[in-house]
């Protein structure tokens, strides 16, 4: 990609914004936990679908929070209908004020075939008509438009007043896209207002692999880099010595375990160690789960771990995502511990 090309994507991202990320269980605990988030100074609150519902997730921290955002990283795109996910995004919105944003995900087939019973097929264009048919039916609810939305994998043509919410104070909720590869990035790029980075990345492979791809989607959605902000879930090695120790352990359980998935073959064939995703993967197969981490040599681990003490997070964060990404977050539970108070301190400084 012409360099030229490279400092439009990357010359335009603005302040780093410092997020954080619950998940909490049990799920009575969200409220307190997003309320110490929110005075803790964080811009955003992510919320995951692993265990539990994200819509939920963000309807339980409604009460207890005023000003900060409310997400999902990420909702399963694949495993609901373009209408399902604009009624709960919309109500929710209306609910806070405002301040959700709307995260999708296409998780990987064997989930949305075995887990959940759902089909397969062509993620990328999927999801970008999900998203337009996400749009489609918030613009007939504010503007009183008839729906009539025609595609490969989507026809909504039906809305009765009876069946719409109506008109809400902050329509134009924000659409996150996950993407790894090439073809979910520039979906972000085309229609997204932002991009969640897989925390197994590399700050290389924003710079080589995803800023490319999303100009690419910029381009062909005829826009510009302001319109689409990216956001990064950082593995972290955070803490004293011994603590960071424990945390940088459990970062290479976790690097072992996403590196095992062929999806993320990208991300480490542009190291070099496209050898190691395929002896990962074979081992997952067989189900020796203990022996995973043995493959994550150290200097694996250094390019996706970032490390350091609580309040020096937040400028080494500063320094390695300055510039790159627009927001960014540990991929640690927030627990609100003193530690977090000098990591927002840090950054901030």
């Amino acid at each position: 990609m012409p360099l030229a090309g490279l400092r439009e994507v990357m010359g335009s991202v603005g302040r780093l914004k410092i997020d954080a990320e619950i998940s909490a269980d049990p799920l009575s605990d969200l409220p307190r936990l997003a309320r110490q988030a929110e005075e803790t100074g964080f811009d955003c609150i992510w919320v995951n679908e692993t265990k539990h519902d994200p819509f939920i997730q963000v309807a339980t921290m409604l009460s207890s929070t005023h000003s900060v955002g409310l997400g999902t990283s990420v909702a399963l795109a694949f495993t609901r209908s373009p209408t399902t996910l604009a009624y709960a995004a919309w109500d929710l919105n209306a609910l806070s004020g405002g301040r959700l944003i709307l995260g999708l995900g296409s998780q990987v087939k064997g989930h949305i075939e075995r887990r959940f019973g759902m089909k397969w097929g062509s993620p990328a264009p999927r999801m970008r008509e999900t998203i337009e048919g996400i749009r489609a039916v918030w613009d007939s609810w504010q503007s009183g438009s008839k729906l009539d939305f025609r595609g490969r994998f989507f026809k909504l043509d039906l809305m009765t007043p009876f069946f719409s919410p109506g008109r809400i104070d902050h329509p134009g909720i924000p659409i996150y896209v996950a993407g790894v590869n090439r073809g979910m990035c520039q979906v972000a790029g085309e229609v997204g207002d932002g991009l969640h980075v897989h925390p197994l990345h590399t700050v290389r492979y924003i710079r080589e692999v995803i800023s490319p791809a999303l100009l690419a989607g910029l381009s062909r959605g005829g826009r510009r880099r302001g319109d689409v902000a990216v956001a990064a879930s950082v593995f972290a090695a955070v803490g004293g010595r011994i603590e960071a120790k424990r945390v940088r352990s459990v970062c290479r359980n976790q690097v072992a375990f996403y590196a095992s998935t062929r999806t993320y073959r990208r991300v480490m064939e542009l190291h070099g160690w496209g050898d190691v995703c395929e002896r990962l993967h074979s081992l997952s197969m067989k189900g020796e789960w203990g022996r995973m981490q043995e493959e994550v040599t150290d200097d694996i681990l250094d390019e996706f771990v970032v490390g350091g003490s609580w309040e020096e997070m937040g400028g080494i964060l500063q320094k390695r995502y300055g510039g790159v990404v627009d927001r960014v977050r540990l991929y640690l539970p927030f627990d609100g511990g003193e530690g977090w108070k000098a990591l927002v301190r840090g950054f901030r400084a």
